[in-house]
Parts: C-alpha cells; structure tokens; sequence
C-alpha cells in the first residue's frame, strides 16, 4: 500500500508513510510454528530434563536471562517501527483512537477477566489442575491488559486501513502501556485474589517495555540518518531474529510444560474459549462503536482490530517472570500466540466482507 487510502485524511504538510508490510510467510503460518514448538518443546523436556532445568536455573532477580534476552531479541525489531512522531496525528482521528483506547484499557482487560473467572473458575474447573486455576487466570489477564503493537500493521494493511490512524493509535498505546500496564495488570489481579510481587512486575514492565522502547528508538533515530529505506530494509532484516526470538522461547517453555500438556491435552483447547470469546467481544463492539460514531470504513477496521489483539509477546515474557516457565500463567498466554494469527486473520476477513453494510449508516 502506497500512500493513503481512499478516504484518509492527509495532514497539512504531511508525506505519505512508508508502505506498511503485509503478512510475511513466516507470520502467516505462525499457528503452524507454534504447534511444531509445542512438539518439539515436549519431546526435547522428556529426552534432556537436566538440560532445560539448568537454564530455568540461570535467573537474577526472578528475571530468567536467557528469556530476557530472547524478548529483546523478539519485541525490539517490532518497536523498530514504532513512529512516536505520529502521536501529532492523535487529534485527527480522536473518535476511531478514543474507541481504540476505550476498548484496549477500559473494556478488554476487565472482560476477560470476567472470562477468565466465569469458564476457568466456574465452568471449566472440574477438567483444569486446581492447584493452577489462579495461574490460568493470570495468564489471561495479562494477555488482555496487553495492547498489540507489531501485527497492528499486518492487520491494518489487509483491511486496507488508514495508515496516519495505525501509526497515531500503536504510538500512543505503546506510551500509554509505560505507565498502565503494570498497575491495571495488579489491580485486576488482586480483584481475582492473586497475589504478585511488586518489585518483580515493574522490573518486568522496564525490562520488557521500556528499555526495548529506549533501545528500538535510538536505534531507529541512528537508521533514519541514513533514510527511510535503510530503516525499512534493517528492520526487514531483523524480522525473521523476532519470530525466531519467539519460537525459541516457546520450545523452552514447552518443554517444562510438557509433562502436565500430556497429562491433560485438553487444557490447551479449554484456555482457548475465553480468549476467542473475547477477541470476537471486543473486535464487534469496537466496530459497532466505530460505526454509531460516523468513523470512516478506513479508520474503523484497524480500530477493531487493534482493540482485539494482543501484545502476545509482552504477556509470555511477563508470565514467565512472575510465575515461571511450568506455570499456568505461562501456558495460557502461550495459547494466544497459538490462536492469534486465525482467529485475526478471520476477524479481517470479516471487517472486509461488511465494508458495504458498514458503509450504509445514517
């Protein structure tokens, strides 16, 4: 996509954006990757338990070192693209944004975990592990209270989104997530009675959102003196090291959880129900609130979207700290990486398909 779209709004003065990219092969078939990850994570914890228990061991401060590193690896080629020059756009599209950020900090969170309470707790509870239904419930929270950051473009370029709003919405979300992500996560948390140390989850929010942000914008400042192509083709580059990063770090995880997985296959397809439930809630209301509101088609389609997605990547990392690699917490957040891509993907479709009937309000 070159330029705007039919029906965005340039600003005065303002360039066209670097094309957003489409979904690449790698991104495509990331729910096939994962499920590979999950095999061969099972298979390597059962042949070299010794292996995988020493680097579980390698920890300081609660952190794991190789999964920081591997986070870094994996969230700072993502926020490589992040523009916080477009948050002079915010005021441009204030109603499709306000949408966005009512349903990410306002709506998303709180519901799942209702979700999470009403078909962990509830309904689900005699086919879970007791002792790890606080975790599972953990887990989804902090998949929830996570805003998507990298595949907003992908998402956004398929349903032929306005680029100025993408930029604008995922720069803000990324600012605002500093500051909310760590007290939203605890107050949600306490509301489900689950008790989390303090000093472990800001640490998780330096290491894992502010210190990457530092470190991708310097990075992408340096880039930028040499033009936007050599900005685009390094972080073009670095994307294959980012779906690596994430790949190998589930082999990890799946390896110390392998052993409960076999026990109860079924846990994987259970954690998935609250999460669907929730994408397809959020995604509908975020579109519906968009079409009362008189947003543009252009506008509202990555609205909905961003307002379903997750930060997948932040909320494994963020699992792993506060419960560690066997936890419930950590499974549950693996399981939206496992859907995310489909379900998304679906959710684009959909936005697609209605763009007539949307087009048709008063």
């Amino acid at each position: 996509m070159s330029g705007a779209p039919s029906g965005a709004s340039l600003p005065a003065g303002a360039a066209a954006p670097a094309p957003l990219p489409g979904i690449g092969f790698f991104e495509r078939y990331l729910s096939l990757w994962v499920a590979l990850c999950i095999v061969a994570g099972i298979a390597l914890g059962q042949l070299f338990p010794a292996a995988f228990r020493a680097v579980a061991a390698l920890e300081l401060a609660r952190v794991n070192i190789v999964v920081g590193l591997l986070i870094w690896v994996m969230i700072i080629p993502m926020l490589l693209k992040i523009d916080f020059g477009a948050l002079g756009q915010v005021r441009a599209h204030w109603r499709g944004i306000g949408v966005t950020l009512f349903m990410n900090w306002a709506v998303k969170p709180f519901s799942m975990a209702l979700l999470g309470w009403l078909f962990i707790r509830q309904l689900f509870a005699p086919l879970l592990p007791a002792d790890q239904l606080d975790s599972y419930v953990a887990g989804l929270i902090l998949l929830a209270a996570a805003p998507c950051t990298a595949m907003v473009f992908v998402w956004s370029q398929l349903c032929r989104g306005d680029p100025y709003f993408t930029l604008s919405q995922v720069a803000l979300n990324d600012a605002l997530m500093v500051v909310l992500f760590a007290p939203l996560v605890a107050l949600l948390l306490g509301l489900s009675s689950i008790t989390v140390p303090w000093d472990t989850l800001l640490l998780s929010v330096c290491l894992y959102i502010v210190v990457p942000v530092i470190l991708a914008q310097a990075l992408r400042a340096r880039l930028l003196r040499d033009g936007p192509a050599r900005l685009q083709a390094v972080a073009a580059g670095l994307g294959p090291w980012s779906i690596a990063a994430l790949l190998l770090t589930l082999v990890l995880l799946f390896a110390f959880q392998g052993e409960a997985i076999l026990r109860q296959p079924l846990v994987i397809a259970l954690l998935a129900v609250p999460i669907l439930i929730q994408v397809f809630l959020n995604a509908g209301l975020a579109y519906l609130l968009n079409r009362r509101l008189g947003v543009a088609h252009c506008v509202a389609g990555p609205s909905a979207l961003i307002g379903a997605s997750n930060f997948f990547e932040l909320a494994v990392a963020t699992a792993i700290s506060l419960f560690g690699f066997q936890s419930g917490a950590a499974l549950a957040t693996v399981v939206g990486v496992l859907i995310e891509v489909p379900v998304m993907l679906l959710v684009v479709s959909v936005v697609n398909r209605s763009g007539a009937w949307y087009e048709r309000r008063a």
